[in-house]
Order: C-alpha cells, then sequence, then structure tokens
C-alpha cells in the first residue's frame, strides 16, 4: 500500500508542534509533513510567533521514527514568498525558494511543496501561465542543485482559495510537461480536485508518470475520508496497481478526536 503521510498543521492544534509528531508516530504513522516553517497552524489561523525550528524539528521527528516528505515553500495566495503569477514578485519567489531549500537540507526533507498565487488584475491567463513558466523552471534548476523535487500544486477556488490561479488540472500538467525536470512534479489533491473538475481516477491513470505526491481529505467538508463522497480505497488500490511508490497525504480537519481519527483513517485506508 502507498506510504500515508500525515499534515501535522491539521491534528492536535493546540499542542506545540514537536509533541503533535509524537503523538503521530505513537498511533503508527511513519511520515509527516507541514505546512509553512514561518508559523505553525493552531486550528484557526497560521501562528506566525510558533515559528518551526529546524534542529529541533529534525531531532524530533528522528526520535519517533518519522521521515519528513515534504513542506510548502510558500503560500497559496502569495502572502509567503510572492505571487508566481506576477514577474516583479519573481525576485522575491527565488529568494524564498533559496531559503526554503537550505530549510529541507536541515530537516533532512527532500520535496517541497509550490504554488501559483493569485490571479493578477490586467493579467491574461497567457501571460500568467508564462510567468509560472519561467520561474518555475529556474526553480526547478535550484531544486535540482539542492536534490530536492519540487510539488506543483493545483487548489480549489470555489471553496477554500478564492482567486488561486491554478485551480484546475490542466494548465499545472502543461507547465510540469513543458518544464520536463525531473525535480519539478505534480502534486495531486484530490479533495480540491474533487470540488473542481471530478474524474479522479481516469486523471490520475493518465498523468501518474508526472504525480509526485496525493493529498486528500473529505468531500464535502474537507474532514475524515470516511464516509464521504469519494471513495479512498479504491484510489489507493489504484494507484498501487500503477506502480505509485511515494506518499498518500492526509490533509484534513478531523470531526472527531484527532488520535481516533487518525486510527480509523490508517483503518479504512489498509
Amino acid at each position: 500500500m502507498a506510504r500515508i503521510s500525515v499534515c501535522a498543521e491539521c491534528f492536535f492544534t493546540d499542542l506545540p508542534f514537536e509533541e503533535r509528531l509524537r503523538k503521530i508516530a505513537d498511533i503508527g504513522y511513519e511520515y509527516i509533513e507541514f505546512w509553512h516553517p514561518e508559523g505553525t497552524f493552531n486550528g484557526s489561523e497560521i501562528d506566525f510567533a510558533a515559528p518551526k525550528d529546524a534542529r529541533s524539528l529534525k531531532k524530533t521527528s528522528e526520535d519517533a521514527g518519522l521521515r519528513i516528505n515534504d513542506f510548502a515553500f510558500g503560500a497559496w495566495d502569495g502572502s509567503i514568498g510572492g505571487n508566481a503569477t506576477d514577474k516583479s514578485a519573481h525576485p522575491g519567489y527565488i529568494r524564498q525558494i533559496s531559503g526554503m531549500l537550505d530549510f529541507a537540507k536541515a530537516v533532512g526533507c527532500h520535496q517541497g511543496i509550490i504554488l501559483s498565487g493569485l490571479v493578477q488584475r490586467g493579467l491574461t491567463p497567457g501571460v500568467m501561465t508564462a510567468n509560472l513558466l519561467k520561474v518555475y523552471a529556474r526553480a526547478a534548476e535550484m531544486a535540482e542543485a539542492a536534490g530536492v523535487t519540487l510539488l506543483l500544486e493545483p487548489l480549489n477556488s470555489l471553496v477554500d482559495h478564492p482567486g488561486y490561479y491554478l485551480d484546475r488540472t490542466e494548465k499545472a500538467v502543461r507547465i510540469v510537461r513543458s518544464i520536463n525536470s525531473a525535480n519539478l512534479r505534480l502534486l495531486y489533491d484530490i479533495y480540491h480536485m474533487q470540488i473542481m473538475q471530478g474524474n479522479i481516477l481516469g486523471f490520475i491513470e493518465k498523468n501518474i508518470d508526472i504525480i509526485g505526491h496525493f493529498h486528500s481529505a473529505g468531500v464535502p467538508g474537507r474532514a475524515e475520508l470516511f464516509g464521504c463522497e469519494v471513495n479512498y480505497p479504491e484510489i489507493i488500490s489504484r494507484i498501487d496497481k500503477l506502480g505509485y511508490e511515494g506518499c498518500f497525504g492526509l490533509e484534513y480537519f478531523p470531526k472527531i478526536d484527532h488520535a481516533e481519527s487518525l486510527k480509523k483513517t490508517l483503518e479504512y485506508l489498509s
């Protein structure tokens, strides 16, 4: 079965980040991921007074027997790192990539999530896509030199991320295939793309060669995977048959006790 990773931002949000990792490991998970090194999600917002310390994070993960699969190199709305859709923001965006590659090395992580940022007023989709192609090509070169794979993530703009540019898979797939770098892959978030366009299994089968990571959550509601409109066990079975060897990430907000939720999810997907 695909390896399951847990987004530690979403669980045990009343606890310090390192304590969350120990709880996740105690339940039986071996892989974790997170959002921004610059802060920590507290259940309602990113708390920038609680940045992640690379040395502590690495030691806690190793002591708990966890591997850090990936983390976000910027924010979906450009508030961290800038909007890649905007050419004038590219110098800052590249500085952010450089800093995140350093952080990845410090914590022993080899994958990072990149995002498009928002639609820019006055710019056509063609211009914004061209801006993305340019800055992602440079970022992929930097990632290759650092031994890191970048994961480009489309998000839904209907419920969670209004104004996000890469809100469907078509543009993201064209970008990844056009740049054609082993260090730039697609992050396919099943929750987001079920909301935007569906055809989950068909898309996966057609594009498994460029998918570097999966995210998941229940649709609708972004809660537990069980009891929703998406057949997650079938998806896991299908990607196993397709030879996928990466992680399958849990990025949902539990409605029940967090430990119980993670236990039931592990059983549900097994």
